[in-house]
């Protein structure tokens, strides 16, 4: 893999998408920094998704998303490695992870075998994300943060220029939650790429983001992430505040409330 990127941001500029004669965004403004975590988030129906589904090519937008390198050039071929919230298989098919990677990395029809020139390839990928354990593990006997790893293995081979996130650990525990932020942290370091990430987890937006934008339709504010999580943008769009937030599954919608601390496990009411 390429220690480097060629990019340095990705900007988007009055980008706007209106599909079925309904408007899904309007005039996002934002740029997307190499070396970064830039983390978007938002209630459902912001626009999220359809920011992400306009940079990856998938839906016609207005306005221009322009990839610029640190000369101010044009990259006329950008990289993109994509994580989706969902992988739809049969569970039950008796393909491992090795199967799987190898082949998206080779031509040749996995069931007459994988070469050792593609297993090796396979082993770096896994090793990038520390998942050389699962090499032959069945695919659909992964957790759902051992899938997301996997994912994000092949997501990152060849190393993009941008890795798009799109809600990639919905439903997965909070310690592999944890360890897929900090693998993309440390990926964000080891390639300074452009990360972007849709996240309903705002606790932990917090403290891995290194710029956030608060999107409905178009984006309310930007910023680090103190700075947005203490706008009246932030508390009109959620109804608390910054600090001790958790997020509570409801009915399939999200509930932010504060975080009980020690504090109010005695009686006090924790600050919002």
């Amino acid at each position: 893999m390429s220690s480097q990127c060629s990019l340095c941001r990705i900007a988007l500029e009055n980008v706007s998408v209106t599909r079925g004669g309904q408007t899904l965004l309007t005039d996002v403004n934002m740029h997307i920094h190499c070396g970064q975590l830039t983390v978007i988030i938002g209630q459902n129906g912001a626009g999220k998704t359809t920011l992400v589904r306009a940079l990856l090519g998938e839906f016609t937008h207005g306005g221009a998303i322009r990839h610029v390198d640190s000369d101010g050039r044009e990259v006329p071929r950008l990289r993109t490695g994509y994580v989706p919230q969902h992988l739809a298989f049969d569970k039950e098919m008796p393909v491992t992870v090795e199967d799987f990677l190898a082949a998206n990395f080779t031509r040749r029809p996995v069931w007459t075998g994988v070469s050792r020139r593609t297993r090796e390839k396979v082993v770096e990928a896994l090793r990038a994300v520390d998942g050389e354990a699962l090499l032959k593990r069945p695919l659909g006997r992964c957790s759902g943060g051992e899938l997301q790893r996997v994912l994000l293995a092949l997501a990152i081979h060849p190393t993009p220029d941008l890795l798009v996130l799109d809600e990639p650990v919905s439903g997965v525990d909070q310690n592999g939650l944890k360890m897929f932020l900090d693998t993309v942290a440390r990926l964000k370091a080891q390639h300074h790429m452009a990360i972007l990430l849709v996240s309903h987890d705002l606790s932990l937006v917090q403290k891995y983001a290194d710029h956030v934008a608060l999107l409905d339709k178009s984006v309310l504010i930007q910023g680090t992430p103190d700075t947005v999580y203490h706008s009246p943008e932030f508390q009109r769009i959620f109804g608390v505040g910054a600090r001790n937030l958790q997020s509570t599954r409801i009915h399939g919608a999200d509930r932010w409330t504060p975080r009980v601390t020690s504090d109010a496990a005695d009686g006090e009411v924790p600050e919002a």
